[in-house]
């Protein structure tokens, strides 16, 4: 093979002439633009410096193969001619990425089952080994581009997206993807201002975003330097001795960086549950000596840093694109121009919106417009110098229609937070809907029917409905009473954003009407944020709890505030198995969340219950689940890191209950939980722990678990995933899986 490859760098749309200036800097030739990609030729070092060092990509693709396609079977050719024995073991694991059509192939799924199949038919061994595919952590990804009758079949060196930093484990209502955070941050002159030792402000900060990535601009901290899986690490062709001097000149430039004063970096939000995860992503990115977030309005913002130094202010306001929104986001602009004309004069601002027309309500004039694209949103990035002569004075408004504009923004703005309340509750004639629309609802009313007898039989009033039983409307959809919890999976890369949104858009549609409930019943999460939208749904945090019947207990659930509503419904046939078992036992509940199970212990008679979780949050809630059904003395709610904490108990159980999430990681804790990687020590700690004659049960939701061998040699074990399982999750078996556990003989 050639020292020198083709290399096409996927981005955002709208960075592709960013990206080409910083690929040239990084070292790539013959650079061009193309939709939503450059392209250009590279040797194997400055594709991993790409890796390492680039802001704005999404992947770093090296072309294997160019070759020209008349139909299938040409495609499968073109494939299997390459030599995939310099590229892959024949026992590794690959995912095949297929985009583009033409040349009889109009279906995504069919021209990647072609090329897998043919890398496959390459690399089968006599003893039948040969490669598995794995979507999600494969050993090598492919991608290939068909265009006009031409595939470009390439090796994804990145793996998972390069925007996909590592440090923002958790998000706010509506964060920027990092690379075009970092983007907005470049066209806004952050690495000027930072070299001459200016300070950054966020009035608006959300979790951190812009803070993080400006810092690492400023500390010349390669974007990527903490990833440890890559596209590249499992690949035949990898150098590590290559990789391994660039990663550590990296490393060399970024403690140089950390080690100079650190700039003034400062962001602010009002929203009091983003303030610890904003602090939990910047400490985890090693920046907390140099970014600070503090929780504040924006009617107070007044960046003061400690040299008087001016700087760049730079947010990205919400986009409202509900209705009714728009009198609510005229006052937010109105006073984000004031506090900066008041505030920030001599500053540069960077005012990243989805709603470019409110801009020219700041009464501030931009110099330069940048469109860009926030996923499938086209947005403005407005660059304004904040000086006198940029303010807008000429335009102003008399003195009475800004009192009028006034009130009818405070009006929006007050309907809007109370919606529900202030919306007539005359019957509105229902939207027609699309044919889409319409086979979903057909299907929410079928699974209605069948369900509902059985929830109604069983005495059940919070279920499952719809789990992505359809997969271009993928969602789950859970009843809790007449309420309607919908919460919405990424998807996957090969669908258009724009289908995706209008496909949700027509399941959102059909529910009210299908399930006759009020659209003001529908909550909608996503487990991912999708482009734009999440940013005008921001949850509730008025603490709205709701009441909850499950075999005999109450329970507390809040639909609004939490990505997750206090209730794992597949849970549900533990938890009452855990009820019928409990009379006269010690009960032992680890990782308790909000302790459904202590509820349903206690319900059956457990003689104590001790229940730990790492969470002040959840045991408060977890003290109210056992309050309101009559239960406080004898259980015991303990808050640790559940491992530390079991290491040092010394009670006997005869009932555990161990449901653990896949990772975890805290400031209270000593370092990081991985459930497959220390489920053993987990299960060896709680085993020493039960008493002659009980039964542990042990439960995960990672789909990927494999139970250690090792542990059937030590205990009687017993898989009983399969009776775990009610109807509302039979469509989804892989749901979780459970075990029973005694100590043998």
């Amino acid at each position: 093979m050639s020292d020198r490859y083709e290399l096409f760098l996927t981005c955002p749309k709208g960075l592709e002439g960013l990206l080409l200036e910083e690929a040239g800097k990084l070292g790539l030739e013959e650079a061009r633009e193309q939709t939503s990609a450059i392209r250009g030729f590279a040797e194997l070092e400055t594709a991993y410096r790409l890796c390492l060092w680039s802001r704005l990509a999404n992947r770093v693709l090296l072309v294997l193969k160019r070759f020209p396609v008349q139909d299938a079977e040409s495609l499968y050719h073109g494939v299997l001619e390459v030599d995939w024995f310099e590229h892959l073991e024949p026992s590794g694991s690959l995912a095949v990425e297929f985009s583009g059509h033409g040349s009889g192939i109009d279906n995504t799924h069919f021209g990647a089952l072609k090329v897998k199949d043919a890398i496959v038919d390459k690399l089968r061994q006599a003893d039948g080994t040969r490669p598995s595919i794995d979507k999600l952590n494969p050993d090598l990804r492919i991608h290939l581009r068909l265009e006009r009758g031409e595939a470009i079949l390439s090796l994804d060196l990145s793996g998972h997206s390069l925007h996909q930093r590592g440090y923002r484990l958790q998000q706010g209502a509506a964060p920027l993807k990092e690379n075009l955070a970092a983007a907005v941050l470049i066209r806004a002159g952050w690495p000027r201002i930072a070299a001459e030792g200016g300070a950054l402000a966020d009035p608006m900060c959300g979790v951190g975003t812009f803070l993080v990535e400006a810092a690492m601009i400023a500390a010349d901290i390669a974007p990527n330097l903490k990833r440890e899986q890559w596209g590249f690490s499992q690949w035949l062709g990898h150098v590590p001795a290559l990789w391994k001097k660039l990663h550590g000149e990296a490393e060399q430039r970024a403690a140089a960086g950390l080690a100079k004063p650190p700039l003034w970096i400062r962001g602010y939000e009002a929203d009091p549950r983003l303030i610890q995860p904003g602090r939990n992503n910047i400490e985890r990115a090693g920046l907390s000596d140099w970014v600070k977030v503090y929780q504040g309005e924006l009617a107070t913002f007044e960046p003061r840093p400690d040299q008087h130094q001016k700087g760049l202010v730079v947010c990205n306001p919400p986009y409202g694109e509900r209705l009714g929104d728009e009198a609510s986001l005229l006052y937010l602009y109105q006073n984000l121009g004031e506090r900066l004309r008041q505030a920030c004069l001599g500053w540069e601002a960077a005012v990243f919106t989805g709603a470019p027309e409110l801009g020219k309500r700041m009464g501030i004039r931009s110099h330069k417009q940048y469109a860009f694209w926030n996923g499938a949103l086209p947005c403005k990035l407005l660059l304004i110098k904040v000086q006198p002569e940029q303010f807008v004075t000429g335009e102003r408004r008399t003195p009475e229609q800004r009192e009028r504009e006034r009130e009818q923004s405070e009006l929006a703005a007050s309907t809007s937070n109370h919606r529900g309340k202030a919306e007539p509750q005359a019957p509105v004639e229902q939207a027609r809907l699309s044919e889409g629309g319409q086979m979903f609802a057909n299907r929410l009313q079928k699974n209605l029917k069948q369900l509902g007898k059985w929830a109604r039989r069983e005495g059940i009033d919070c279920y499952r409905l719809y789990d992505a039983d359809m997969p271009e409307y993928a969602l789950a959809v859970d009843l809790y009473g007449d309420w309607v919890h919908v919460q919405e999976y990424a998807a996957p890369r090969s669908i258009d954003p724009e289908k995706a949104q209008a496909r949700l858009f027509d399941a959102l549609a059909a529910i009210p009407q299908a399930l006759n409930v009020d659209k003001s019943k529908v909550i909608i999460k996503r487990r991912e944020r999708q482009a734009g939208t999440k940013q005008y749904q921001r949850q509730s945090s008025q603490g709205q709890f709701m009441e909850v019947n499950e075999g005999g207990v109450k329970l507390l659930v809040n639909l609004t505030d939490y990505l997750d509503t206090g209730l794992f419904l597949d849970h549900r046939p533990l938890r009452l198995r855990i009820q019928r078992e409990a009379a006269g036992k010690r009960f032992l509940n680890l990782f308790c969340y909000t302790a459904t199970a202590t509820v349903h212990a206690a319900k059956g008679g457990a003689r104590s219950t001790t229940s730990v979780d790492l969470s002040k949050t959840y045991l408060d809630w977890a003290r109210r689940n056992l309050s309101l059904n009559g239960f406080s003395d004898k259980h015991r709610l303990e808050q640790g890191d559940v491992m530390a904490w079991l290491a040092e108990d010394r009670g006997e159980y005869e009932l555990i209950f161990i449901d653990p999430p896949t990772f975890s990681n805290s400031k209270r804790m000593e370092g990081v939980f991985d459930v497959q990687r220390d489920h053993v020590q987990l299960l060896d700690l709680a085993m020493a722990r039960l008493a002659p004659g009980g039964v542990l049960y042990f439960s995960n939701n990672f789909r990927k678990f494999q139970l250690d061998e090792g542990l059937a040699a030590r205990y009687a074990l017993e898989e009983i995933s399969a009776a775990t399982l009610d109807p509302d999750f039979a469509r989804n078996p892989k749901i979780h899986r459970a075990w029973r556990l005694s100590a043998q003989g």
